[in-house]
This record gives C-alpha cells, structure tokens and sequence, in this order.
C-alpha cells in the first residue's frame, strides 16, 4: 500500500537536496589544508678591487744632495663598488714593477729618501679617494753622485 504525502511533506521533501547543496557549495562551510616549506637560496659576495695610486709629476724645487725635499701628491682610488678600508701607502724608489731602479751606473734608489706619506687612513667607498702627500729628499751621501744629475726617479706605491 502506498504511503501518502501531504502536498506539504512532498514540497518539503523536495527541498532537502536544494538546501543542503546550497549550505556546501554556497560559501556557508570552506575546508582547507595548510602547508609549509623550507627553501634555499644563494647571494654571492664580491671580492676585493686592489686600490689605484696616481701621482702628478714632481713639482720644483729639483732634487740636489742634501738640498730641500720635494713634496708629491698622490691619490689612493677604490675602483670596486663596495667600501674597502686602506690602512697603509709604502712608497720607495723603485721600477713600476716594484723592482730595484737604478737610472745610469752610479744613481740608484739609495741615492734618494723617502718620508712618512701623510694620509689619512680609513675606509674608501667604491669609486672614492683619499689623498696624500709624501717629501722626496736627494741622500747626501760620501760618494760622486753625478750620475743622478738631470734623472727622473720612480716612485713606487704600494696601498693596502
């Protein structure tokens, strides 16, 4: 025997998928999962610029044995992009490769002496300068030094 339904129990019957296909679907309940993660990754680091030394040529008073020093400017450059410290400038008479000099037989690196630079020492930011100057004396020394006579002498830089 068949069961009857009321016109209402049959329209309410007929909502029920309606209702619960809205409270799931129609933004009433969210479900969700939560992650995490670890990663790696990498910055590279530089490496130092060797530093730039530049100097006018020697002003006058020309150099004579025992006779006044001469004082020379120089310019310690950073060329590299980051902040380099520079913590001494050595200068010595000497060939640009940093070999012993001698211009003629007879006039040598001994024949000449070199002072304290005075530089403020610090650091340098990339693409900055420092600069400084240095006295350049004529040795008087016991010995004929005529050799040196009209020679320019080398000065060699060393910054670091």
């Amino acid at each position: 025997m068949p069961i009857l339904r009321s016109r209402k129990s049959r329209i309410a019957a007929s909502l029920v998928p309606v209702v619960v296909a809205l409270g799931v679907g129609g933004g009433l309940a969210y479900g969700y999962w939560t992650g995490g993660g670890v990663g790696v990754g990498t910055a590279s680091t530089g490496t130092s610029s060797n530093f730039t030394v530049t100097s006018p040529p020697s002003p006058d008073p020309a150099l004579t044995p025992g006779g006044v020093a001469q004082t020379v400017d120089f310019t310690v450059t950073n060329p590299g992009t980051g902040s380099q410290n520079l913590t001494s400038v050595v200068i010595s008479v000497a060939n640009a490769n940093g070999t012993a000099w001698s211009a003629v037989l007879g006039c040598s690196s001994a024949d000449y002496a070199i002072g304290t630079p005075s530089i403020v020492y610090g650091q340098i930011a990339g693409g900055a300068n420092l600069t400084g100057t240095v006295t350049v004396t004529m040795n008087n020394l016991a010995t004929n030094q005529d050799a040196c006579q009209g020679v320019t002498a080398p000065l060699y830089f060393v910054a670091r």
